[in-house]
């Protein structure tokens, strides 16, 4: 029994999203991971900053 070949084309795109749905959001997430630690280090610094501003005034 032989499927139309346009079920075969439907079958690989699902594929091929599924794919490309995974690969974005591993992306995405790898970004994300980025920008959090790029905000984390901004913050320490201003941390640090202030440390030394109450170390001056004392």
């Amino acid at each position: 029994m032989s499927l139309p070949i346009w079920m075969y084309f439907i079958v690989v795109g699902i594929f091929v999203s599924a794919f490309m749905t995974i690969k974005s959001a591993k992306d995405e997430k790898n970004m994300e991971d980025e920008w959090i630690e790029k905000e984390g280090e901004v913050y320490i610094k201003r941390m640090e900053q202030e440390k030394e501003k109450k170390r001056q005034l004392s």
